[in-house]
């Protein structure tokens, strides 16, 4: 059993104002994108200048933040936003869904597309290798905050877990690091390296993440509030996946037959 390195979640104390580390990592990713967006943007075949890189982040942020906060709320505690709705504002007491997040994304993307007047799908494709570097570093920033642990394991590996008893478990946290934030990130920039015929890289980051994710969460402690949505071991992170992948290998399909390099 490895001890669990229990680092102070506030990373940073200014006198009332605590910066956590969760918010840093929110923060580190937001850069990272904007810094391989600029480098993306140099290509000849990019459907956005060095210019405009600011702006799709700022876009993009609105969509996490307030998209995150949104399937947070009516993903994981919708009888709690009934019974009081102005939770759904209570930001400060955290709590974000990667799949609100993500419609949150592509919402703000298709304002940001009709404002250039370019095809929305042409900046699905141009982000989406940027994405799981965000995603890694929210689930750093997990990790370090002690949340969304693993399930009681043996494995030489586990952890025990402030605030999780005193059992040791999975640190799955980093297990969706590597997954979705290192092996997606290599895989995705690896697969847009070369033009690609629109939607493949949509496509293929849907289904990266939706097998990632949904491989995780057999390693991920259930919601205690949920449990098990399903068969004794289904859970709302891969109910929310599976929709992901059917709509992914969709574009994917769609595009090689509608749409190739020459054509976009």
């Amino acid at each position: 059993m490895l001890t669990y390195p229990n680092i102070n979640p506030v990373a940073l104390s200014l006198g009332p104002l605590k910066v956590h580390w969760y918010g840093l990592m929110y923060l580190i990713g937001f850069a990272a994108a904007w810094w391989l967006a600029r480098l993306r943007s140099r290509r000849a075949d990019s459907p956005l200048k060095e210019t405009q890189i600011s702006d799709l982040i700022f876009y993009g942020a609105l969509g996490v933040v307030i998209g995150g906060r949104f399937g947070y709320v009516l993903f994981y505690h919708f009888d709690y936003f009934l019974a009081k709705p102005l939770w759904l504002f209570y930001v400060w007491e955290g709590g974000m869904s990667f799949h609100g997040g993500l419609l949150g994304v592509i919402t703000a993307l298709f304002i940001y597309s009709r404002k250039l007047g370019i095809n929305v799908f042409a900046l699905t494709d141009f982000i989406a290798p940027m994405v799981p570097i965000g995603l890694g570093a929210g689930r750093i920033g997990n990790f370090i905050g002690g949340e969304l642990w693993g399930r009681v394991s043996d494995v030489p590996w586990a952890m025990v877990f402030p605030n999780a008893g005193n059992l040791p478990r999975h640190p799955s946290q980093l297990y969706q690091f590597a997954l979705e934030g290192v092996v997606l990130f290599t895989i995705l920039w690896w697969y847009s390296a070369k033009p690609r015929p629109r939607l493949q890289v949509s496509g293929l980051f849907l289904i990266g993440y939706g097998l990632s994710r949904f491989t995780a969460e057999f390693f991920r402690q259930p919601d205690a509030h949920l449990g098990f949505i399903a068969f004794g071991w289904l859970t709302m992170g891969q109910l929310l996946t599976l929709p992901m992948i059917g709509v992914g290998l969709f574009l994917m399909a769609y595009g090689n037959k509608h749409y190739s390099v020459d054509k976009p």
